[in-house]
């Protein structure tokens, strides 16, 4: 079932709902009545056929006992001896649940079409005859391995494959969530799916068809699809106990009193309206909670998976960090002062201690000593303000992401003043693929890139010694570095890199409270992936995750060590483990709107200082669950002692037990203030 027919079915059940109360209030006050029809017959044929028909199939074609089967057998007793109104009232209640139930259920099929929606429809294949060549676009599915095919800026790779000529950079984070295009040279994997930036290039085809990577993510997060638990009915797990229980107490009734009243008002107050009630009324309130968290339970039962879980497992990229390059410091270059980094910022401290400089912070400071080298100091703001307007000038004419990092910098920088932007004026601007960009600023020759282009460029080489002291820690986090000269002589470094998130620390420090663990799984190198682990708390640590080692990671914990785990993810790269987890929160802001189909609940305003809270209204969900179910099922104890005894009739039976509905959803809903 498509997800059109779906909603379509979902409004007319409301439709039919809706006349059915109605009709029943109707002929409760005995209104509209036309001559010997009952309008309760309505809410029979709307609410309760639907009921009576999926319980007859489901016994007849697969023997399943579900609820329902003794909710049929309650109405069908009920109109043999004339009590419609008592029928229609329990199939309206019955309905409700249901369609609370149809509300919570996810469309989770959406993520897997727009997976397929990325694979690439043709290729541009080289064929070759004799000297010369030509290029045809084929059908990507014809493409098979050894073919050679040439990628132009913005096309997105078909296969995977092998560079064999040219230069480019790649931006792969649909399958490794890096935030910045990686450069591909001759002999570099290309994979399926990721999307060319910048030069054209010519790839060998290694991987084709089913074995490509994207078609691989596919398998995965359909297979996972398949897997995942569905929602199962509280009232179904014991449905089998349930009839057998009411049946009996119903002949019994009927042999120990000789009257049929009693033993149909049995059947009728053992029906599990409040059970049934118990579930969906918690989930449908605790999701009214969190919509003003800014968190979207996209699955019904998504809170009571989330109530298992034992470790969460976090993606770093876009997750614990903002995912976006930024510049986290500006060194200028002097071979005189190598024991000394100034860092540029929005504010002036005096007192920073620059030997623990923190990579992570959103702005950079400036350290100024206010009693002592005023002139020094206020001498090296001018050089570097000078420098990064210089290097954001030349880099203003780049669409590479790293340059709009740095002109972003410069455009929110006041050096400690309110400042006016404006940018140099650039001539013979060239961008060189994978190494950086140079061009003419007032008739300097101006280069930014990375150590060997300014090298070869330039011609010469970068102190080893100031290299070593002032950039090896940043290098060692997995910082990029740009590297700047200006007329061949080296004036500084550009440092940019992805920052963590403000409440990131917090935040795990609160789902520890809870006692739960926490793990990290990047697509970082180790020694990067450690800093950042080390840096927000986390202890347990998987690096160079691609997608398959993330899902092998998952399966590890829930099927060998039997420990049901969350994960939270944004990109397109982890909608496999979303789908694989016991439950996918993705983030929904700035995740990929794969990555949110694919989960169970989405962060809307990418808040993760809101996953402890969801955690917690989880436990509090199956709290609530577990006490509808006692009020539920005491309630309904009383009303059979009280039908056995005759003291109840159908009409009045059905009332009495629907008691222990309303107290169900009036409990119910004091989850909506949880905090």
């Amino acid at each position: 079932m498509n997800e059109n027919s779906f909603i379509k079915e979902e409004k007319i059940s409301v439709i039919f709902l809706f006349i059915s109360a109605i009709a029943l209030i109707l002929s409760f006050f005995g209104v509209f009545k036309f001559g010997n029809f009952d309008l309760a017959w309505i809410a029979v044929l709307l609410c309760g056929f639907p009921i009576i028909k999926d319980a007859a199939v489901g016994l007849i074609t697969e023997f399943d006992i579900k609820a329902d089967l003794l909710v049929s057998i309650a109405l069908i007793a009920a109109i043999i001896i004339g009590e419609v109104f008592a029928a229609g009232e329990i199939a309206v209640i019955m309905a409700l649940g249901g369609l609370l139930e149809e509300f919570t259920v996810a469309r989770s099929r959406a993520g897997i079409e727009k997976l397929i929606d990325l694979t690439p429809r043709t290729a541009r294949l080289i064929i070759r005859k004799d000297s010369a060549t030509d290029e045809k676009i084929v059908d990507a599915k014809k493409v098979v391995t050894g073919d050679l095919i040439k990628i132009l800026p913005g096309e997105t790779v078909p296969v995977d494959g092998k560079v064999i000529d040219g230069e480019t950079s790649i931006d792969q984070s649909v399958m490794t969530g890096e935030p910045v295009p990686v450069d591909k040279i001759k002999g570099d994997e290309v994979f399926s799916g990721t999307v060319n930036q910048f030069g054209s290039f010519v790839m060998e085809a290694t991987k084709v068809g089913k074995d490509s990577s994207l078609q691989r993510m596919i398998d995965l997060v359909e297979s996972a699809d398949a897997d995942k638990s569905k929602i199962v009915r509280l009232t179904d797990k014991w449905a089998t106990w349930i009839v057998v229980i009411a049946l009996t107490a119903a002949i019994a009734t009927y042999f120990l009193t000789g009257e049929i009243i009693r033993s149909v008002t049995v059947l009728v107050v053992f029906c599990p309206c409040a059970l049934v009630l118990a579930t969906p009324t918690a989930i449908v309130a605790a999701i009214g909670n969190l919509t003003r968290y800014g968190i979207l339970v996209k699955e019904g039962d998504a809170l009571e998976r989330l109530s298992e879980v034992k470790k969460i497992l976090f993606d770093k990229t876009g997750t614990l960090t903002y995912g976006k390059p930024k510049v986290l410091d500006l060194i200028s270059y002097d071979p005189n002062d190598i024991d000394d980094t100034v860092n540029i910022g929005d504010t002036v401290n005096n007192s920073v201690n620059l030997k623990d400089s923190i990579i992570f912070n959103d702005t950079i400071n400036i350290n100024t000593n206010t009693n002592t080298n005023t002139n020094s100091n206020s001498n090296d703001i001018n050089n570097k303000k000078s420098l990064i307007k210089t290097v954001a000038s030349l880099e203003s004419k780049s669409e590479h992401p790293l340059g709009k990092a740095i002109v972003n910098y410069y455009k929110n920088q006041k050096y400690g003043e309110k400042s006016t932007i404006d940018f140099y004026d650039v001539n013979n601007f060239e961008m060189i693929v994978g190494k950086g960009v140079k061009g003419i600023i007032n008739n300097d020759n101006v280069i930014a890139g990375n150590m060997d282009f300014l090298e070869n460029e330039a011609n010469f080489k970068i102190d080893k010694k100031w290299q070593k002291e002032k950039l090896s820690s940043f290098i060692e986090k997995g910082s990029t570095i740009i590297y700047i000269a200006i007329n061949n002589i080296f004036k500084g470094a550009v440092v940019l890199g992805d920052s963590l998130r403000e409440d990131a620390n917090d935040t795990i420090k609160s789902i520890e409270k809870l006692d739960l663990e926490t793990v990290l799984l990047t697509g970082d190198s180790e020694k990067p992936a450690k800093h950042m682990a080390d840096k927000v708390g986390i202890d347990e640590l998987y690096y160079n995750c691609l997608p398959e080692k993330k899902m092998n990671v998952i399966d590890s914990y829930q099927n060998i060590k039997n420990h049901p785990v969350a994960m939270v993810g944004d990109g397109v790269n982890d909608a496999p483990s979303l789908k694989k987890a016991h439950v996918g929160i993705a983030m929904g802001g700035i995740g990929s709107d794969i990555a949110v189909d694919a989960a169970d609940i989405a962060l809307i305003g990418d808040d993760i200082k809101f996953i402890p809270h969801l955690l917690g209204i989880s436990k509090k969900v199956m709290q609530t669950i577990n006490i509808n179910i006692t009020i539920s099922l005491a309630l309904n104890f009383v009303a059979i002692i009280l039908a056995i005894l005759g003291i109840l009739d159908p009409i009045t039976g059905a009332l009495v037990h629907n008691i222990g509905s309303v107290l169900v959803v009036i409990y119910s809903s004091l989850l909506l203030k949880w905090k």
